[in-house]
């Protein structure tokens, strides 16, 4: 789970660092407004392809576990035979 709070963190720090570049950008108003409407829009795209692969790995991890579990339940009822 900390890889996903790290991935989070990076994705945080530059979706600001982008805000504020674009922030401080000698562009009129509206065209800034356009660009943090885009940058928005492709931040929370980002966001939730990273989101999508973190649930994927988790499940992935998931299944495994259960799996090896399984195998060890199967293990101790023939031992216990």
């Amino acid at each position: 789970m900390n890889t996903g709070k790290v991935v989070l963190g990076v994705l945080a720090g530059v979706a600001a660092g982008a805000i504020l570049g674009i922030l401080f950008a000698p562009d009129k108003g509206s065209e800034t407004r356009k660009k943090i409407a885009k940058k928005s829009c492709d931040t929370a795209d980002d966001l939730k392809e990273k989101f999508d692969e973190l649930l994927s790995s988790l499940s992935e991890k998931f299944e495994a576990v259960k799996a090896e579990a399984n195998e060890m339940v199967e293990k101790e009822k023939k031992s216990a035979v």
